[in-house]
């Protein structure tokens, strides 16, 4: 697994296996984010497979699927609301970790600074000053 921490709660990651939930559980993750929908991926990494597999694990399991294209202030909302309802380290992943850390990025806004939002995504391999300006309105109508 290449799990890449935004901050102390939250990681990142690109698309993981049903196998690894039990060392997630064991690494103290209680929640999973999926924002990969299941049109990209194979039967087996399916929402549906992976929730068996997390739950199996006794962890909680949020499907928040989003494509760039249709990236709204609801998927947003919705991560935002998954990782405040987590009992403790949440893993949000997709193919890449990208939309996942965008998804964190933009459910940050007026949580953190924008500087350190940016500085923790770069920080993990996601240069995403591309969405200051977004950030910042966020911020701002928060």
């Amino acid at each position: 697994m290449d799990l890449r921490p935004l901050d102390e709660t939250v990681t990142v990651a690109p698309q993981i296996d049903p196998a690894d939930m039990a060392r997630l559980a064991q690494g103290g993750v209680t929640t999973i984010i999926c924002n990969r929908p299941d049109a990209e991926v194979p039967a087996h990494l399916q929402a549906a497979a992976m929730q068996k597999a997390a739950e199996e694990a006794g962890i909680a399991f949020v499907y928040n699927p989003v494509t760039m294209p249709r990236l709204s202030t609801q998927t947003v909302e919705e991560q935002a609301d998954a990782i405040d309802g987590a009992d403790g380290k949440v893993l949000a992943y997709c193919a890449a970790g990208t939309r996942s850390a965008i998804l964190w990025a933009l459910a940050m806004a007026g949580r953190m600074p924008t500087d350190d939002i940016l500085r923790a995504t770069a920080q993990v391999g996601y240069a995403l000053d591309g969405l200051r300006e977004q950030i910042d309105a966020l911020a701002q109508d928060g």
